[in-house]
């Protein structure tokens, strides 16, 4: 970076999707990001308080990279397929980021099942998700959370190695265990 470019708060974050992508979130600290920039660490405390600051303001801007990145392969996708075959897809082409995002920095505060509809946006994607199946939408909302933690445990299986789920082999598991679980609400 030439000496008189200034350093930006994207382009602080972006240099930390970088090394979290190729190195793990554990990696991101002033002086890999300064590394990273071609600078000192100095710019990125005249843009953020704190490392605590800069982390917390990347992890919202990685889940919206992951939210591009999943609508992008979701487009053409079976919508009651979408949920679990773009995230285990997540979990093995980015499993650095996957385990920064879903992993170890997961803000999804569930002790019960239940506590998934606390979370914004689910209420919303398990009333689609029973449209699209075809249930009624408590149906939907139960199915959707079985499905989504089905998914979630595979996807860390894939993200932590201990699973080498393939495309295929991932679209049919999905479709035997959305089946599954909607087949008790059909008439």
């Amino acid at each position: 970076m030439p000496p008189t470019a200034k350093v930006t708060r994207e382009m602080i974050l972006s240099a930390a999707l970088d090394i979290t992508r190729r190195e793990g979130f554990d990696a991101v600290n002033a002086r890999s990001l300064a590394a990273r920039l071609g600078c000192s660490t100095r710019p990125i405390f005249t843009c953020y308080e704190n490392m605590e600051a800069v982390k917390a303001d990347f992890l919202e801007y990685a889940f919206a990279f992951y939210e591009q990145w999943a609508a992008a392969w979701g487009e053409g996708e079976d919508p009651c397929l979408a949920l679990p075959l773009t995230y285990l897809r997540f979990a093995r082409e980015e499993p650095l980021l996957f385990r920064a995002l879903f992993i170890r920095e997961m803000a999804l505060d569930m002790r019960r099942a239940e506590d998934f509809y606390r979370e914004p946006g689910n209420g919303c994607k398990a009333e689609a998700f029973a449209r699209q199946l075809g249930v009624d939408p408590q149906a939907g909302r139960e199915i959707f959370l079985d499905l989504f933690l089905w998914a979630h445990g595979a996807a860390v299986l894939a993200a932590t190695g201990k699973l080498d789920l393939e495309e295929e082999e991932a679209r049919r598991r999905a479709k035997a265990v959305v089946a599954a679980l909607a087949a008790p609400h059909r008439p």
